[in-house]
């Protein structure tokens, strides 16, 4: 199957590559990301980079032709996009909503538009959010309150947009808390996560089921609507770590 992946130089987006060229279920993997996204480094001697499709978008609310070739006959997409809850301070906030929440849509647009030999499916569309974005606009969080409320409106958008787009998506949401790689760091890092995860009571994820979890679910099928901290950890830890 074809996979479209947004976002696909930053952390997780390089995790996420290097699980997809391993996997005998991904015959393509489009990487979209406004740089050019390298063939992730340590590989598996069963990982096959032929698949890999680097394709560098300069504006994520008017495709080119060639971004939109790409875009065509792709079975899922995973859209890592987003500007982080730590960047999220350091930038003007229309900036930050525009990452957050227009490129979404715009893209979700796009891949709707997408031709697809296959059309008797929908194209399943996983959107990675954060554990505490929340979609009631009511519930405004002690931290980092307009972040987690604007999150967890795109949720909302983003599931709204494929129940209204007669079967041609389906969506689906992913919200990881702190994603750590256990193969980096150091003791004083991870004891500030430790600390700050328990300020803010935000659970920590390993990198590896983070990827894992988003491509299982891309491939396989969507276990539910919505998965939580919990469900990527049963799930990715369900996978076999990738040889470093």
């Amino acid at each position: 199957m074809k996979v479209i992946v947004v976002g696909s130089s930053g952390f997780v987006g390089t995790e996420l590559i290097r699980q997809a060229i391993t996997s005998p279920a991904v015959t393509s993997v489009v990487a979209l990301a406004r740089r050019e996204t390298p063939v992730p480094e340590s590989l598996k001697d069963s990982s096959d980079a032929a698949k890999l499709t680097s394709v560098v978008c300069d504006d994520f609310l008017n495709y080119s032709d060639n971004v939109k070739q790409h875009l065509s006959n792709a079975d899922a997409c995973i859209w890592l996009m987003a500007v982080t809850p730590r960047n999220s301070s350091k930038m003007p906030w229309d900036e930050v909503r525009k990452i957050c929440s227009d490129y979404t849509i715009a893209g979700l647009e796009e891949l709707s538009k997408a031709p697809r030999n296959n059309t008797t499916k929908p194209l399943r569309f996983v959107y990675v959010s954060g554990a505490n974005a929340e979609r009631d606009q009511s519930k405004k969080p002690w931290v980092l309150g307009d972040y987690c409320l604007m999150r967890g409106e795109v949720e909302t958008r983003v599931l709204d947009f494929a129940k209204n787009s007669n079967n041609a998506i389906e969506a689906y949401i992913v919200k990881p808390g702190l994603i750590r790689d256990p193969q980096q760091g150091n003791i004083v890092t991870n004891t500030f996560h430790n600390v700050l995860t328990s300020v803010i009571s935000l659970p920590i994820v390993s990198l590896h089921d983070v990827a894992a979890t988003l491509l299982s679910q891309a491939t396989e099928g969507i276990e539910k609507e919505t998965l939580e901290c919990d469900d990527i950890t049963r799930i990715g830890g369900s996978k076999q770590s990738p040889e470093k």
